[in-house]
């Protein structure tokens, strides 16, 4: 029985080649967006800090009209930069999607070649099976001609 090669081997492996690359490549992805998160988690953390020390310094028996400025400063700070951070977020997760789709591609056409790959192997299989039928017939034939042959 001779040995199943899928004519197109180099194919399916460049494509699982790439559906790796991309598979890198949307982790790396996904891990940015996650610092970025936590960039943003971070700037709201700090926000609520500022936002207690504003009521601590509220309530506290002499008010330092100074320190209650620079919070409000700060927490006005920290609204811009948390605006500024979801647009960031916004940009990653669209960078984020944009991957995702390229590696649902290059899955979609790994998984194609696979299929391709599987189909050639029966269309083999059905060959050898054939062609083992065909040698038995063969067999059978000259194994009953000779047989007549010796009742002759």
């Amino acid at each position: 029985m001779a040995r199943f090669v899928y004519k197109m081997q180099s194919i399916l492996n460049i494509k699982e080649k790439t559906e790796g690359q991309v598979k890198m490549e949307f982790a790396a992805a996904q891990s940015e967006l996650n610092k970025q998160y936590d960039i943003l988690d971070e700037y709201v953390k700090r926000k609520e800090n500022y936002l207690i020390e504003a009521e601590e310094l509220r309530n506290e028996a002499s008010l330092r009209l100074q320190d209650i400025l620079d919070n409000q400063y700060a927490t006005a700070q920290m609204d811009v930069m948390i605006a500024s951070q979801s647009r960031v977020i916004k940009e990653y997760e669209a960078e984020v999607e944009k991957v995702r789709v390229k590696l649902t591609r290059a899955i979609q056409e790994r998984k194609m070649q696979e299929t391709l790959r599987d189909r050639a192997y029966a269309e083999y299989l059905e060959e050898e099976k054939q062609e083992e039928a065909k040698e038995n017939d063969q067999r059978s034939s000259f194994t009953y001609g000779q047989r007549q042959q010796e009742k002759k």
